[in-house]
């Protein structure tokens, strides 16, 4: 055994980096894959998401807050325009255990109990981005998209996912810089800021579509059982019914 003297071991880079004429940071491949802290390390510093990004969202979140309820409406309205998206709402939930309209609408109560879900996760993505259990959930929300972690798996077609992220993304974008109180440099953090979790969370579904990575390290991905929407690894972080996450509410 090496002695407690010994120095800590530095992981060796996989590309030869003594060989570049200029300093360059080391990102190992194989971390980006099986650990999603250093994930999540590599795109906050390749965004430039820092502690000014982490104010505007906080001291924006009661202006997010506000226009939620409007923005959940619209990208309902927008879901079930399409049937391709809108069959997705004739799977039962997890969580739901009321009636299921064949045909759903704006009225259906499945609908109605999935706006109360999206309303507590947009909540959530204005909650503390600095803690490491805010992007553990953006991550769970990826793979219950893919058909694992439910009792009743639901399986989303990326390319509807996308759509989605973009559709939210330009409601947001247009609901604050067309309001009337915040003052422009606050308008520009706040949806720069937004803009880096929205395409973070973009990330943390392909993680769990595209197949990079996969066959040389899927037997050292961290795997996760089934367990109940609105939960992460047994704590409750998104109240359907109040629409609000615990660690905003407080």
């Amino acid at each position: 055994m090496p002695s407690t003297e010994d120095p800590p071991r530095v992981k060796e880079p996989t590309c030869p980096m003594k060989d570049w004429p200029r300093p360059i940071q080391h990102i190992d491949r194989k971390d980006l894959y099986t650990d999603l802290e250093s994930r999540i390390q590599y795109l906050h510093s390749f965004l430039d998401f820092s502690s000014d990004d982490i104010e505007a969202l906080i001291s924006g979140s009661k202006y997010i807050k506000a226009l939620i309820p409007a923005i959940v409406n619209i990208v309902y309205r927008k879901l079930l325009q399409y049937d391709i998206t809108a069959r997705a709402f004739q799977t039962r939930s997890t969580s739901f255990e009321g009636p299921l309209d064949e045909f759903p609408s704006e009225d259906s109560p499945q609908i109605a109990h999935r706006k109360m879900f999206l309303r507590g996760y947009l909540i959530k993505l204005c909650s503390d981005p600095s803690k490491m259990d805010f992007w553990e959930y953006l991550d769970k929300v990826g793979m219950m998209h893919v058909g694992q972690g439910r009792q009743h798996p639901l399986h989303v077609e990326y390319i509807h996912i996308g759509a989605c992220l973009a559709f939210i993304q330009d409601t947001f974008t247009e609901a604050i810089l067309s309001h009337p109180r915040l003052h422009l440099p606050r308008k520009i953090a706040l949806v720069k800021a937004l803009a880096k979790v929205i395409w973070i969370q973009n990330d943390l579904f392909a993680k769990w579509y595209v197949t990079d990575g996969r066959d040389e390290y899927g037997d050292e991905m961290p795997a996760r059982g089934v367990e109940e929407e609105g939960f992460l690894g047994g704590k409750k972080v998104i109240d359907a019914d109040n629409s609000q996450a615990e660690d905003v509410a407080a």
